[in-house]
């Protein structure tokens, strides 16, 4: 069976190609105040606020952390300051990508176009794709599109940039919440899961799984 050549290869970003250290930054700043499984809890709590957040209208990607942070911190018994918030938001552009990235994006680039759609603003995201070792065709932010995956708007925005549909690409993600549920739900065919061990799998969204950015040449015979 031939493998499918996609027109553009299309990327989560924060989590799948950069290293998102949410959880770290999280115990910087509470560590001392919570025992282990109370930071464990509360930076579960975290990122589920976050995936609040963006599953509402579109606002800014500082609100969202502002928003999430606080309520983590209520949820936790942890006092809340605005400044915390303001921290984690200006870390997000020093994040550099996961080390298997960079090769496998820059032998990937030779043959199809890479594309960027991510849950960024546009002031932020044009430090963590310069840090990819890659060139990129088209870096999609959420605040273009006025919406944050997983709202299939983000993609229809994608679709219109591109001038292609679902069929035409290749989505490659290693969030199911974020990304490959509403790839599938919006007709994208070809999907490629990034295991990086922070979702279980689901092989319902019918997908290629992948342990690494270095393998993914291979999925297209390169």
């Amino acid at each position: 069976m031939a493998l499918f050549r996609p027109k553009y290869v299309t990327f989560d970003c924060h989590g799948t190609l950069i290293n998102f250290q949410m959880a770290d930054v999280a115990r910087e700043l509470y560590g001392d105040m919570l025992d282990e499984p109370r930071m464990v809890e509360f930076i579960r709590n975290f990122q589920a606020y976050r995936i609040d957040e963006v599953s509402q209208d579109w606002k800014p990607y500082a609100d969202v952390v502002h928003n999430a942070l606080a309520r983590a911190c209520r949820r936790n018994g942890v006092p809340f300051k605005p400044e915390d918030a303001e921290l984690i938001y200006s870390r997000i552009p020093t994040w550099g990508p996961h080390p298997d990235v960079p090769e496998g994006l820059a032998r990937l680039a030779q043959h199809i176009p890479l594309v960027i759609l991510t849950n960024s603003m546009v002031s932020q995201i044009s430090s963590n794709v310069a840090r990819l070792g890659a060139p990129f065709h088209a870096v999609i932010t959420a605040e273009e599109a006025g919406a944050y995956k997983p709202h299939l708007r983000a993609f229809e925005h994608m679709f219109d940039v591109l001038g292609c549909g679902p069929e035409e690409i290749t989505h490659v993600s290693s969030s199911f919440r974020h990304d490959l549920m509403s790839a599938y739900d919006i007709g994208i065919k070809s999907k490629v899961w990034v295991n990086r061990g922070h979702e279980p799998a689901n092989p319902f969204y019918e997908y290629t799984e992948i342990s690494d950015v270095s393998r993914l040449p291979a999925v297209f015979g390169f």
